[in-house]
């Protein structure tokens, strides 16, 4: 595996990991939420991650809206932002940011699956 990838994976591991923690502390309304490391550690992680997956894409010469792995992953992308987003910070009540929380692992999952199989129907075969 090449360093960029390792670097891509590992801060995958990472970014997930520390949404699973946060989805528990702010559901627990636990003080860490307030600590300035959790507050800024998930961004610098996650500007790494985006980081080297546009290196990656380049280096692969696959791009997303060009093909349809890439597309699928980014669009899942965007979609966990805004689930992740809802279920950590605008979540009007516990139950719907619960959902959310949940479903963000759900799309989390199927970014992994797309990214393995490089297709945007992993299920499918």
């Amino acid at each position: 595996m090449s360093v960029l990838k390792t670097i891509h994976v590992s801060c995958a591991v990472i970014s997930y990991t520390l949404f699973v923690l946060r989805g528990i502390w702010s559901l627990n309304d636990s003080n860490i939420m307030r600590q300035r490391w959790i507050r800024i550690a998930p961004h610098i992680n996650d500007t790494l991650l985006l980081s080297t997956a546009l290196a990656l894409a380049y280096s692969i010469g696959q791009y997303p809206f060009i093909d349809a792995w890439l597309t699928a992953k980014f669009v899942a992308l965007l979609l966990y932002i805004g689930l992740g987003s809802f279920a950590l910070k605008y979540g009007r009540n516990k139950t719907l940011r619960i959902y959310a929380w949940l479903a963000a692992q759900a799309v989390f999952g199927y970014i992994v699956l797309v990214a393995i199989n490089h297709d945007p129907l992993p299920f499918i075969h």
